[in-house]
């Protein structure tokens, strides 16, 4: 048991060990050496977990993702408008990047540094169908403007907030995502929203940015 308690240790000191130089260097730039060096392991250990730095990657990727869905099934469960529920999981989605080191690493992969093998799904058109469900609910609950084009507006929430993510990502500290987060959702609320609701969703918002803040 102590052996297996050992292992599953050294298994999670290398994913984030590899999660945090993917995210600051990038797939490509990173070496399985270089792993082994910040997760101060040995090679034998790294390969007893893992047979190649692409399966590191992957893992990174599921993580992401697993958790990403129970976030989202969690926020579900409460009871949440629509439009409420799609905002908080963006800023549970944020709030996992502040945290650590395996949200900012998955997003840095899947956009580009490594591809997504099945039967695990593209995080990025599993929150654009996420989105547009969503989006969907908040017009038959009013939220929204009842002529937006869901899918439209899906595909380009979610590229407005991976944009902002990786810009923020390479110019400012990331404990600033909460507040690009937060500007996204002022602007997107402001052409969605109708106006008689959009001061309950702008203050959502403004709470949501602090609370995300209260944990970089």
């Amino acid at each position: 048991m102590a052996r297996q308690l050992r292992a599953e240790q050294t298994r999670a000191t290398i994913i984030t060990a590899a999660a945090d130089l993917f995210d600051r260097h990038g797939y490509e730039s990173t070496s399985l050496s270089d792993i082994v060096e910040h997760a101060h392991v040995t090679k034998g250990a790294l390969y007893f977990h893992f047979a190649a730095k692409e399966d590191l990657a992957h893992v990174i990727l599921e993580i992401q993702s697993r958790t990403s869905r129970r976030m989202a099934r969690d926020i579900d469960g409460r009871g949440y408008s629509s439009l409420e529920a799609l905002i908080r999981v963006t800023f549970g989605i944020t709030r996992m990047a502040v945290e650590g080191p395996i949200a900012r690493a998955g997003l840095r992969l899947a956009a580009g540094d490594v591809a997504v093998r099945p039967p695990l799904r593209h995080p990025f058109r599993e929150w654009s169908e996420m989105a547009s469900g969503k989006l969907l609910g908040a017009v038959k609950e009013s939220d929204v403007h009842p002529d937006v084009d869901v899918e439209a507006m899906a595909h380009s929430l979610v590229s407005f907030f991976v944009g902002c993510r990786v810009v923020s990502r390479a110019v400012e500290p990331v404990g600033r995502q909460p507040r690009r987060t937060a500007d996204m959702w002022r602007l997107t609320i402001r052409a969605l929203v109708p106006t008689p609701r959009r001061a309950r969703y702008l203050g959502l918002v403004a709470q949501l940015e602090r609370e995300t803040r209260a944990v970089a």
